[in-house]
């Protein structure tokens, strides 16, 4: 009895050191996939999660697409060059972006657990790949790193 007791807490000892991870994407004038990027672009992290969005280069900020999210899930809007920290909410596909550079196709993706909404999101992404003078194919590819 005194041994499962004693494994009983330390289960929950071992449960409450569990803690969520915090990521880092860079904001960027140029990185690996051209100019205008956040890096990672993709990142795939656990419900729970933070991710630090911190600029590297000013004149940029992240904020979440509206309708490109899961359903009923945080939503963030960072202030022009001001790192921001957002704790994802809900499992799913999260697109985001650089307001002041969606034009030149300055997004990015952010997968919490699993992508159980990625082809809502991948059809529902297309009016925002419309907007893109520059890097037009940007958000598919994207997109298309996501199993």
């Amino acid at each position: 009895m005194k041994i499962k007791i004693l494994l009983a807490l330390s289960l929950l000892f071992a449960l409450g050191l569990v803690r969520a991870a915090e990521h880092t994407v860079e904001m960027k004038n140029m990185g690996a996939d051209g100019p205008m990027v956040f890096e990672p672009a993709v990142i795939k992290v656990a419900v729970g999660d933070t991710v630090k969005f911190v600029l590297v280069d000013q004149l940029h900020n992240s904020e979440s697409v509206e309708g490109l999210t899961p359903e009923g899930s945080v939503t963030w809007q960072g202030e022009m060059n001001q790192d921001i920290s957002v704790t994802l909410d809900k499992e799913g596909v999260y697109v985001y972006q650089c307001t002041p550079h969606v034009m030149l196709g300055m997004v990015g993706v952010i997968v919490a657990g699993a992508p159980v909404n990625l082809e809502a999101i991948k059809n529902d992404s297309k009016t925002l790949s419309e907007m893109f003078v520059m890097n037009k194919d940007r958000l598919d590819k994207y997109l298309a790193q996501i199993e």
